[in-house]
């Protein structure tokens, strides 16, 4: 655990004691601070009352003596409007921030003046991969002998994770609603994948979302800024970030795009990617048979990875024999099966059109599983990228409206087990029976693990029938 510095005998409020909010009343707590907490739910306070942290309905009883008041990532701070607990922290001009401020502002101290290598964090932000990219990153780190730890909106939450060693990493993938409330942002180096369509009731509008994105480089400035400039977004940033055109402490990463100029880029193109500094390559990798990594989408996830421990001094061969033993992770184009020629792959964590899209161009003859609760943004990416469908199978309690905007055949099936079980009757040898909701879980599945795993045990069972 990283003890919280800077609160020693001062009240601190913790509000929202899910796993995030619990680690940081602790964290808090082991550095001295007098911790108060809420959460709305009874559970939830039970939980924090078992480990004799005092509750506290702030917007009840105020905030007298409180000097700071830490809030969970989902918890509305600003847009749609502010949380009634938060409101009334502002009213009384209450410090409010999140672990990752208190994580970013409490690591380091004195014992890392007798280190050789002073320990790094690696942020990853970004609408898609970001959690593939971190994943990824951690696993080229561990196989070339680093101590690393994975945290923040993956495995670990931020205060969990073990004072860092001589030498030791530490990647964090961070979400937009992490970084927006962040008081102190200060990676060694940080990465944004791409920017896509999400999020936007929370944080006002595109604009907003991006803006949130935009304070992991803006607050802190790493060392070095891994960008994904596939978007007008990520070359924005990439301008803004750097002072030249050989600027190296930028890398500019693309999927499907060949980058020139005197620049560092790592690119993909035709399932190799390639780096280049100052005009001139430098490596090459061929990604076409990595399973673990499929399509371009995963190509641009492996483009970030590789310029991050770049970044940090790997060489490219030791880089690509990370790459080649990740396995990937579970709902992220997860092959599930193998059976008579046809594929099942899982990619549950496809919660927006654009992550869908980026998974209907991995694969061929693609039998589809889509639908749930629609987000903002429409289906007009869906133009065009269902030229390898064969078929659509559309779930969620409101299947009928979803699949009429569905530019390519479809079958409304309602539930989970139906449209695997239709998928299964009507697939060939050579097609991909494949989940990529294009849509949140919520109408039917408390999360998008949830909604994988079901597909997961509908497949086993009529694979077993």
């Amino acid at each position: 655990m990283i003890p919280v510095r800077g609160y020693q005998g001062a009240k601190v409020g913790v509000l929202g004691l899910g796993r995030s909010g619990l680690t940081a009343a602790r964290a808090l707590r082991e550095g001295g601070a007098e911790v108060l907490c809420w959460d709305d739910t009874d559970a939830a306070r039970a939980r924090a009352g078992a480990e004799g942290f005092e509750l506290c309905d702030f917007a009840r009883r105020g905030f007298d003596g409180v000097q700071a008041l830490i809030t969970s990532p989902g918890i509305p701070h600003l847009y749609p409007a502010p949380n009634r607990h938060i409101a009334a922290a502002y009213d009384a001009g209450v410090v409010v921030d999140n672990d990752v401020g208190l994580f970013f502002a409490s690591l380091g101290a004195g014992e890392w003046d007798s280190f050789e290598v002073i320990p790094k964090v690696i942020a990853v932000t970004g609408s898609n991969g970001k959690s593939t990219t971190a994943a990824l990153i951690a696993h080229i780190l561990d196989a070339a002998g680093k101590d690393v730890q994975l945290a923040g909106n993956i495995g670990r939450g931020v205060l969990d994770v073990d004072p860092p060693p001589d030498g030791g990493v530490i990647v964090l993938e961070l979400s937009s609603y992490q970084t927006e409330l962040a008081r102190a942002l200060t990676p060694d180096v940080a990465v944004f994948t791409n920017l896509s369509t999400d999020h936007l009731d929370r944080h006002g509008g595109k604009g907003g979302y991006f803006a949130a994105k935009r304070r992991l480089f803006a607050e802190g400035g790493p060392d070095h800024a891994v960008i994904g400039v596939d978007e007008a977004e990520g070359r924005f940033l990439a301008g803004q970030l750097s002072v030249g055109a050989a600027d190296a402490r930028v890398i500019r990463i693309s999927s499907g795009t060949k980058l020139g100029g005197m620049g560092w880029n790592v690119y993909a193109r035709k399932g190799f990617l390639a780096e280049s500094r100052k005009g001139k390559q430098a490596a090459s990798i061929d990604l076409r048979e990595i399973k673990g990594l499929p399509g371009a989408h995963n190509h641009q996830n492996a483009c970030a990875a590789y310029a991050a421990c770049r970044a940090l001094g790997l060489a490219p061969r030791v880089i690509e024999a990370g790459l080649r033993s990740f396995g990937g992770l579970p709902h992220r184009s997860q092959l599930i099966a193998e059976a008579d020629g046809v594929s099942f792959v899982n990619d549950s964590k496809a919660t927006n059109v654009d992550a869908a899209v980026k998974a209907l161009a991995a694969f061929r003859n693609i039998r589809w599983i889509c639908g749930g609760l629609e987000k903002e943004g429409g289906f007009e990416a869906l133009q065009g990228a269902t030229s390898a469908v064969k078929k659509a199978y559309v779930i969620g309690r409101e299947a009928a409206g979803f699949a009429m905007q569905l530019p390519c055949e479809t079958e409304v099936c309602g539930d989970m087990a139906t449209a695997v079980a239709r998928a299964m009757a009507d697939a060939e040898k050579g097609d991909v029976v494949l989940l990529a909701p294009a849509a949140a879980s919520f109408d039917q599945y408390d999360n998008f693990e949830l909604r994988g795993e079901d597909f997961i045990a509908n497949v086993q069972a009529g694979l077993k029938a």
